[in-house]
């Protein structure tokens, strides 16, 4: 695809730069969704019976009694332009005055634990400034979900400080769709004349 590296499996589910404009993308915001979503069901927040994996959730819930609000892929202002300055999923607790950001990556299997310390590292800055500007305590939650389901053991601790149940396997399906969906898009591309039926293939 890129024309830079051998056409492994790894590189093409994980590490090709042409497929990250696109598909990378569309494989984080499935997992995404699927947090996004089970975040609401548990808090009690009314989907208007959407589907847990509409792909583009409202910008803003908020519970019954308005006591949590829960942002989809929103920018936090700030008086001073920090990098990094946007989450996926952020729920702020108003009553318990806690606040949680949430991002997910879906890279190799075997770069799970070195992503998921860049996620801390990338959003340190946005803590500091949400806990000064909202008078919160603010954590950020990394969800690293390899391409083929590999995960690493701290993601259990992870998701136990959220305020909902988890169960693993949902964020492992989505993100083992979305790897089989990048490798469907690949040989599509790659061989679609075999699809098209322009080269007619014989079978002895």
């Amino acid at each position: 695809m890129c024309k830079k590296c051998d056409e492994t499996v790894e590189h093409i589910i994980s590490a090709c730069p042409v497929l990250a404009k696109e598909q990378y993308t569309q494989e984080h915001d499935r997992v995404c969704a699927q947090l996004h979503f089970n975040v609401c069901k548990e808090i009690g927040i009314k989907l208007e019976n959407r589907h847990k994996y509409d792909p583009v959730p409202k910008s803003v819930e908020t519970s019954h009694e308005g006591k949590v609000t829960i942002l989809w892929n929103q920018q936090v202002r700030t008086v001073r332009t920090i990098p990094n300055n946007k989450l996926y999923i952020i729920i702020r607790n108003n009553k318990q005055g806690t606040c949680m950001l949430i991002d997910a990556a879906i890279p190799g299997d075997g770069n799970v634990i070195k992503k998921g310390a860049e996620k801390i590292l990338k959003y340190e800055d946005r803590i500091i400034k949400i806990q000064r500007m909202w008078n919160v305590t603010a954590k950020v939650i990394p969800v690293i979900i390899g391409a083929t389901g590999a995960i690493s053991k701290s993601l259990g601790q992870y998701l136990s400080n959220r305020p909902v149940k988890h169960e693993m396997r949902d964020y492992k399906k989505a993100a083992i769709l979305g790897t089989a969906h990048i490798l469907r898009e690949v040989l599509m591309l790659k061989y679609k004349t075999y699809f098209t039926g322009e080269i007619t293939l014989h079978v002895a």
